[in-house]
């Protein structure tokens, strides 16, 4: 693998984490428990929206022929998709479920952009300095909510361990450094995600406690989603958000 190709998986795999988290999060306007919370998640889900763009308008400048970031959101097949499976399962109506999956990305990003500002490559550094306020917010939101569950009432304490059981397994994944080539650590240009492991842990085990929460010991998932090998869900994701791209292909509007 060449250094530019090395480049563009690394950036698309950042790009198709935001994108496909975006798509999930979405998914929850007027849906949320509150018209607050409605607001709140839009933004949230436009934020990593925002993420995504930039960087698949930048994996797509790397290439040639040069691609758009539409190219490269409505126009890849499953296979093409380098996200984690955490952030493409489904939440299942379980507000719950998009908490403990928010505290866990925002967590693991907030620590990713607080070290890609320091990045070699000054677009991933430029995009990172933006994200990393906006992560920021994304983490205290989502704490917010994991205590204000985790240490409420008998059943919401329930409901919100159950949804952190839920999403532990796929956590392990966030540390996986398959779309990460060392040269790209070495020259200061990637980020190695096992470095984020850490600190990601001590951070999300503090709320998980203040929350009067259990950290789980379950085991890690088998996933592959570093390598375009996705859950069935994913599927079912991407014909809902390519539907309109694909069925008219060139439309602008």
């Amino acid at each position: 693998m060449t250094s530019s190709e090395a480049l563009v998986r690394y950036v698309l795999a950042l790009g198709d984490d935001a994108l496909i988290a975006a798509q999930r999060m979405g998914e929850w306007i007027a849906r949320a428990p509150q018209i607050e919370e409605d607001v709140a998640l839009g933004n949230i889900a436009l934020d990593l929206l925002g993420q995504g763009r930039m960087l698949l308008t930048y994996a797509g400048s790397l290439q040639d022929p040069a691609l758009t970031e539409d190219d490269l959101a409505y126009f890849r097949d499953e296979r093409g998709f380098l996200n984690v499976q955490l952030v493409e399962r489904e939440h299942g109506g379980d507000f719950g479920v998009a908490i403990a999956r928010l505290l866990f990305l925002s967590t693991y990003l907030h620590e990713l952009y607080g070290r890609l500002v320091d990045s070699t490559d000054p677009t991933l550094a430029a995009v990172a300095a933006k994200a990393v306020k906006e992560v920021a917010y994304h983490h205290d939101h989502a704490r917010m909510w994991a205590l204000r569950l985790g240490d409420g009432t008998e059943l919401s304490h329930a409901r919100m361990q159950a949804a952190v059981d839920a999403e532990w397994p796929y956590v392990e994944e966030l540390f996986d450094a398959s779309h990460a080539d060392e040269a790209l650590v070495r020259d200061g240009v990637a980020v190695d995600p096992g470095a984020l492991r850490q600190p990601w842990t001590r951070r999300v085990t503090e709320v998980l406690t203040e929350a009067t929460l259990t950290v789980p010991t379950v085991e890690a998932a088998v996933t592959g989603g570093r390598r375009g090998i996705h859950s069935t869900r994913m599927g079912y994701l991407l014909a809902e958000m390519q539907h309109i791209a694909r069925s008219h292909p060139g439309a602008t509007w």
